[in-house]
């Protein structure tokens, strides 16, 4: 199945996977662009990159992920179809989210508390809002970027693959409540990928590049597939480290 013509909501304006993923989209048919970032003003590369793939237009939000009371107002607005929205013809696409520092999260609780609110809690709520309102709308589609470091969180970012659980199971469970309603949402649990997030750290078995993991959700957005592992044999993977007895997974590398 194709997007078709319609939009596409980026949520993470600068991210490298979703502006991957966007272009991707606008060769597919989208037209229309909404990038969402903080400092909104300043995506003019962004903007250009997009317009340069195709998109007839391009319009900048200015989005705070942390600030979880602008969302409803942000988001209403967006899919508002008296500003040209349309639910049904709109992919919104979260691929807003932090790292963290493992080290520092460890000794200073405000640091972790502001991944897992990032990674977490601004997801939940900006997917309830989404989902609020796309069932109104009639339908729509929605991307959830988890990650393999959720499946089993390890000690070595384990901060991190806390809030990458929590997102899965509550993706999951979103997944169900929304069958049948029109609205259809992927879950991508990428590897390690090689980009500006993961500067500095060698890269793990089976890492991919933000090009190839968007390149697969496009696929599976074109397959309509409610779940895409990227690479693909990440599923394998992810099956048997679920098996490792507890001392040898403690010593597991990020």
């Amino acid at each position: 199945m194709t997007t078709g013509p319609g939009t596409v909501l980026l949520l993470g304006g600068r991210s490298e996977i979703g502006l991957e993923l966007a272009e991707r989209l606008v060769r597919d048919g989208a037209r229309r662009v909404l990038l969402a970032a903080r400092r909104s003003g300043a995506l003019d590369a962004e903007e250009a990159r997009l317009r340069a793939a195709g998109a007839t237009e391009v319009q900048r939000l200015e989005f705070d992920a942390d600030d979880l009371t602008g969302h409803e107002q942000l988001l209403t607005a967006a899919l508002d179809p008296a500003g040209g929205g349309d639910p049904m013809s709109t992919v919104a696409v979260l691929a807003f989210g932090v790292l963290g520092d493992q080290a520092r999260a460890e000794v200073d609780a405000g640091h972790a508390v502001a991944v897992v609110s990032t990674d977490y809690l601004a997801q939940v709520s900006v997917l309830t809002h989404l989902a609020r309102l796309m069932r109104a709308g009639g339908g729509g589609r929605i991307v959830v970027f988890s990650s393999v470091a959720g499946v089993r969180v390890r000690r070595a970012n384990y901060v991190y693959g806390s809030a990458k659980a929590g997102l899965d199971g509550f993706a999951s469970g979103l997944t169900d409540a929304l069958h049948g309603t029109g609205v259809r949402l992927l879950l991508v649990r990428p590897g390690f990928v090689v980009g500006r997030m993961t500067t500095g750290m060698s890269p793990a078995p089976l890492s991919s590049t933000p090009d190839q993991v968007a390149a697969a959700v496009a696929d599976a957005l074109r397959r309509d597939r409610s779940v895409v592992w990227v690479p693909e044999r990440l599923r394998l993977l992810a099956a048997v480290l679920r098996l490792l007895p507890r001392p040898i997974w403690r010593r597991m590398p990020r």
